[in-house]
């Protein structure tokens, strides 16, 4: 009996530290999930109270994990690792102290009332002034201390040290530096806004283009002098249409006067508007902004055709006809064909396509799988092509393209191909479009590694295609669609100021070189594949 009772004590403590076991256990791994979730929440929620708070406040307020160089919180003047910094001003904050910058330090003002003299007031930021930069009085260097020291002119950039900024003559008065040619001064808007009697607080903002069209930020260049304003669009061809579609609206209301220039700041993936005038076939950062402003200021303005592209359905006679707005070029067979799977990929995971590299990696492989499946193939028989109402006989070809501008497929010149046939010229304001064909994707690659020429159709004013059967890729400026059968009609709309760059050389303008040392004792060709003539300056 006594061996069995104490089997049944052994049993029961056993089970007891078993259960004991996975209680610990269990809450060892329950308290870090808790834990982890509760912070997920608090972090969830202090980010939508952040957010909120940025959108309320007057600052242009980003929030980073990591300060790329060392920075100290304009507020309590300590090192701060992870914060938050105006895109606008420059003043940096720690988390602790956000709330209290927000309150204390107030951010660059748009529009604002003058001096009685009439003249700008420099808007000093304390600390964190840029590196190589040299006081205004002493001419030394300043931000040399490991602290929050020496002070920066928002406007126009000036810096001083914290002991000579006493000692400055003319103290307030700023002449907003540099660029101020680029610069609105704020108190110019303010008088405008009263003559006017508009409400003072339209124009107080930065316009956030994800936000709003562009046909709203670019009513700002009716409160400024007619011819003054330039307008950089940083981004891919795209981007540059959507503008240039809101410019063609001032035209429709009659705001001629105020229409800009327009020149580019290349982020996008093909950029071939970009390199044909000059600005190049890429952005990474590589130059400083400041001489992106100075090439800005020192480019020339030329005119720019724009098309339009009138797509009419076959039997759909009651419905109005799509109509588009083309800058670069229309075409319909392989290349339009890698844009669509593209731009369809794209559209379901956007994350993947962030890389312009990867970007163009995929391309390739698209151009790859069409070379096999030959998807496009004999166009030649399901199309018809008029120039200025003449019909052309094609040969037996997979694609046409239709160019505005010299360069095409990220930075190859299409028209002029290898360079070893004589072709006519082309001009960006000239109202004549080429028209070429291509084999297939194969032939695409040859030409833009320069192994091969395009079939040359001709030049035309008007370009007129009838698809007649099947469903065929099409492309205007990048933006891809599979079309059944349609007419095609393209016509000049419109022509543009843009402004060249002619400073710098492209890729192929280096290679050119190579190939003839004497190229350089020749004047710089300008946005055409040839010298530019006469008069394409304005």
């Amino acid at each position: 009996m006594s061996n069995m009772d104490g089997d049944e004590v052994q049993d029961d403590r056993g089970s007891r530290e078993e259960w004991t076991l996975l209680f610990w256990t269990s809450l060892a791994v329950i308290i870090p999930v808790v834990i982890t979730l509760w912070c997920s929440t608090q972090r969830s929620k202090r980010k939508i109270h952040t957010k909120e708070f940025f959108r309320k406040s007057k600052h242009g307020w980003h929030y980073t994990d990591l300060f790329h160089k060392p920075t100290y919180c304009c507020v309590c003047s300590q090192h701060i690792l992870n914060g938050a910094f105006c895109d606008c001003c420059g003043v940096c904050a720690d988390e602790q102290c956000l709330r209290r910058a927000d309150r204390s330090l107030v951010c660059k003002e748009i529009m604002a009332p003058p001096r009685s003299n009439g003249t700008s007031e420099h808007h000093w930021v304390r600390g964190n002034v840029p590196l190589a930069s040299y006081c205004l009085v002493c001419e030394l260097q300043c931000g040399t201390q490991p602290k929050l020291c020496d002070f920066r002119c928002i406007w126009c950039q000036s810096t001083v040290h914290d002991d000579c900024i006493p000692s400055m003559t003319d103290r307030g008065r700023c002449d907003l530096g540099e660029f101020r040619s680029l610069i609105i001064p704020h108190h110019y808007l303010y008088n405008v806004n009263k003559l006017r009697r508009r409400h003072p607080e339209d124009y107080s903002k930065v316009f956030d283009l994800s936000k709003l069209a562009p046909s709203k930020a670019l009513q700002l260049c009716t409160l400024l002098p007619p011819g003054s304003v330039r307008v950089l669009v940083c981004g891919g061809d795209g981007t540059v249409g959507w503008v240039l579609d809101a410019i063609d609206a001032m035209k429709l209301k009659g705001q001629d006067p105020f229409i800009p220039q327009v020149t580019i700041l290349p982020l996008g993936t093909g950029n071939d508007l970009s390199n044909t005038l000059g600005w190049g076939s890429g952005y990474a950062g590589e130059i400083a902004v400041e001489q992106v402003l100075r090439n800005i200021l020192d480019a020339e303005v030329v005119k720019m055709d724009r098309w339009k592209v009138q797509v009419a359905s076959k039997g759909l006679y009651f419905r109005k006809p799509k109509v588009l707005s083309m800058n670069n070029y229309f075409s319909v067979g392989p290349d339009a064909l890698m844009a669509l799977n593209f731009h369809t990929h794209r559209e379901k995971t956007p994350s993947f396509f962030s890389s312009r590299i990867l970007n163009k990696v995929v391309y390739f492989l698209y151009g790859t799988k069409d070379c096999l499946v030959q998807e496009c193939k004999d166009l030649d028989k399901r199309i018809e092509l008029e120039l200025d109402g003449e019909r052309v006989r094609l040969p037996s070809l997979e694609g046409v393209i239709v160019c505005n501008i010299g360069y095409w497929g990220g930075g190859c010149r299409l028209w002029e191909g290898m360079g070893d046939e004589p072709c006519p010229p082309t001009r960006l304001d000239d109202g004549l479009l080429e028209v070429v064909g291509v084999f297939g994707s194969f032939h695409c690659a040859q030409i833009q590694v320069k192994m091969a020429n395009p079939v040359r159709l001709g030049q035309a004013h008007t370009v007129r295609l009838v698809l007649k059967s099947s469903r065929m890729p099409m492309q205007v400026d990048g933006e891809p669609w599979a079309q059944g059968p349609c007419t095609i009609t393209i016509t000049h709309k419109t022509q543009v100021h843009m402004l060249y760059h002619g400073g710098e050389q492209t890729d192929d303008d280096d290679d050119d070189d190579d190939a003839d040392t004497s190229a350089s004792e020749t004047e710089s060709p300008g946005p055409h594949d040839s010298p530019r003539p006469r008069g394409a300056r304005l």
